[in-house]
């Protein structure tokens, strides 16, 4: 299987392409990539101006999946993670005033989705010129291009609200600017996805693997129905419209859910029958961008305890994320009959650094000794008296020991495949679509439109997936079990630190009140503004009449 190229440079503000990626197919089945500079304006009109273009179109995606901005901006300040110790962007959590118009994550992403969709937009205008290829293949460009351009809207206009809406190129720099209204947003959105999909690959995952295709455009259409539905813009046949689509991903085209849930995430299985669609990441350093650095931020200080030092396997800890109390004690209550927990977080250390020391938080004992791969720390999720601690040859932190340095750590993207244990930027694909969202967004459209039976049965097939063998029929629940509540705690037991947790409070219109019960660092700043971001100053203050042709968000 062939894999799309990687972090292609493109200058969209401009007639001229600053740096492409040249693109040649390889004899090992991937992509080689060479750095290409002095681009015309006219290599745009030629068939390998197509593909480098919508290449880096696809580029852009980095901005979001498996970056700190992505993750700070739907990780921190939810119900289910709060801060730890590391000390960068706490205020991101704590929703101080801090968090303003000047915030760099904000900025950065409002830039690379611009350059993204002005780059789709210079492939859609550009492509009527094109000679020499297929008509099929253009058309599956475009496309692709259609894709791309409504995936930066749709989370644009979550994060942001109004935005400007941009569908033609911008050939040379413009200050005319204006913020479209939500409905316009998402109509534009909506039509993008429903003239994208016929043109897809109506396969589970593209020839050239990484490109759009057909399932994933429907997933995306589905979600964007969805959360349409509880926006300003919604209308009563969104979620009607959502579950056809979501239908669709589940019979058509062979995905199907891993019987495994601990398979889904593990390091090197990236490429699985139940990835609908993901952002391609490298090991070269030269096409690798800043790399998919998702691997720091849910870790423990483990690397300071004894009988430890840092290493690739079990990463570098940024202590960014802590599981809150509402995650571990309600989220995942259940750990006897669903396998997620223990599929989730790390449970024990196996030391790397043999030697007698004394102990750090566990006092049941005043040293312990390891040799090489004897376990150092056991993390059981429950507490248990200091004379229970005792009985054990290495320290064990129960919940009444976490801080924000010592915590149950997150697991689904750890990259032991680094260079060296300070490397920050990771290489694993970032798995955005998976085949068990798609089930639980069918499973929330059937619910609002009172399907009561069928969505049962589709959070069912979610959670017999995740059961310990011979657990299955002990994770089912009845139709008088589904509720709303029972249906924002699957999510999470499911997708936590999927970077889709922020995104789900605010469409649910819960977010306020989520972060107040369950997220005590967060509690006492967050107001009904939070609900969306602060406009970048650099945006406003470039556009023609400043703040009152493109007004910031109220609050900020």
């Amino acid at each position: 299987m062939n894999k799309l190229a990687k972090n292609i440079k493109y200058w969209a503000k401009s007639s001229t392409l600053l740096l492409v990626l040249s693109i040649a197919a390889s004899c090992d089945g991937f992509l080689d990539e060479d750095v290409v500079s002095q681009i015309g304006n006219d290599y745009l009109n030629t068939p390998q101006g197509l593909n480098d273009g919508i290449n880096a179109a696809y580029s852009t995606m980095r901005a979001w999946y498996g970056t700190e901005r992505g993750n700070n901006l739907t990780i921190f300040g939810t119900d289910i993670f709060t801060n730890g110790a590391d000390g960068s962007w706490k205020f991101m959590n704590f929703y101080t005033n801090q968090f303003d118009s000047q915030n760099g994550h904000v900025r950065e992403v409002w830039d690379e989705f611009y350059r993204g969709i002005n780059t789709c937009n210079a492939v859609i205008d550009r492509s009527v010129n094109i000679t020499g290829v297929s008509q099929d293949l253009v058309q599956q460009r475009v496309a692709e291009a259609k894709f791309i351009r409504a995936h930066h809207y749709f989370l644009l206009v979550q994060l942001f609200g109004p935005v400007d809406l941009q569908l033609s190129e911008t050939a040379l720099p413009t200050k005319e600017v204006t913020r479209s209204s939500v409905a316009e947003v998402y109509a534009a959105i909506i039509k993008d996805l429903q003239e994208a999909i016929p043109d897809l690959e109506a396969e589970a995952q593209s020839s050239d693997y990484g490109r759009a295709t057909r399932p994933a455009a429907e997933h995306l259409l589905g979600r964007v129905y969805i959360t349409k539905g509880t926006s300003e813009a919604g209308e009563a046949s969104d979620y009607a419209n959502a579950e056809p689509l979501l239908q669709s991903v589940i019979d058509n085209y062979g995905l199907v859910l891993l019987p495994d849930f601990g398979d889904v995430h593990a390091f090197g299985n990236e490429i699985n029958d139940e990835v609908i669609w993901s952002v391609q990441y490298t090991r070269d350093p030269l096409t690798n961008g800043g790399g998919n650095n998702a691997h720091v931020f849910f870790l423990m200080e483990y690397d300071v305890q004894p009988g430890m030092i840092r290493d690739t396997e079990n990463g570098r800890p940024f202590k960014r994320y802590k599981s809150t109390d509402y995650t571990l004690n309600t989220i995942f209550a259940d750990r006897v009959n669903d396998s997620r927990y223990k599929n989730t977080y790390v449970d024990h250390f196996l030391s790397n650094n043999p030697g007698t020391f004394n102990t750090t938080f566990d006092k049941s004992k005043a040293t312990v000794t390891f040799e090489q791969g004897d376990t150092t720390m056991w993390l059981p999720g429950y507490n248990m008296s200091e004379a229970g601690r005792a009985k054990y040859p290495y320290q064990v932190l129960t919940p009444e020991l976490y801080t924000e340095r010592l915590f149950p750590p997150m697991k689904k993207h750890m990259d032991p495949g680094r260079v060296d244990r300070t490397q920050f930027e990771g290489g694993r694909d970032y798995i955005a679509m998976r085949l068990a969202d798609t089930y639980l967004l069918l499973a929330e459209s059937q619910f609002r439109q009172g399907k009561i039976g069928l969505a049962t049965e589709n959070i069912n097939t979610v959670r017999r997936r995740a059961a310990f063998p011979g657990k299955e029929a002990e994770m089912e629940i009845s139709e008088s079990e589904l509720t709303f509540e029972f249906i924002t705690e699957e999510r999470a037991r499911e997708l936590i630190g999927e970077q889709t947790r922020w995104l789900d409070l605010k469409r649910w219109g819960i977010l306020v009140e989520r972060v107040k019960a369950h997220n005590p660092q967060g509690a006492d700043g967050i107001q009904e503004f939070h609900n969306l971001r602060p406009i970048p100053q650099n945006q406003i203050d470039r556009a023609e009449g400043n703040a009152s042709a493109f007004p910031q968000n109220p609050g900020y």
